[in-house]
């Protein structure tokens, strides 16, 4: 399995673009990586508030921040490579990344 990282923002309680708040954004992501956990998958997740360490030290996520900002994020990386950046993938998608086998995957 890839490993996942993702670098994100401190959290809000505005309505992203999609008018979906992102309080269930940030949920529904965090039900997807539970359930993706489960089926083996490694990943990480540094918030910017709590972990700037983590930002500052990857040369990678410091070049995004500079050239993107903070409201670049959430940025994900698979195994050290840029694949996401702007928004939250959806199950199938991080399944995919973090290679979970094909016949777990199922729609929530």
């Amino acid at each position: 399995m890839r490993p996942i990282q993702v670098f994100e923002s401190a959290p809000y309680c505005s309505a992203d673009a999609s008018g979906i708040g992102a309080d269930e954004t940030l949920v529904n992501f965090a039900e997807d990586v539970d359930w993706c956990k489960k089926y083996g998958a490694k990943i990480e997740r540094f918030n910017l508030a709590q972990h700037p360490m983590a930002f500052a030290q990857n040369p990678l996520v410091k070049a995004f921040l500079e050239r993107s900002g903070q409201e670049g994020l959430p940025l994900f990386l698979v195994d050290g490579k840029e694949y996401l950046a702007g928004r939250y993938p959806n199950r199938c998608q991080l399944a995919s990344w973090a290679q979970v086998a094909k016949f777990a995957v199922r729609p929530k």
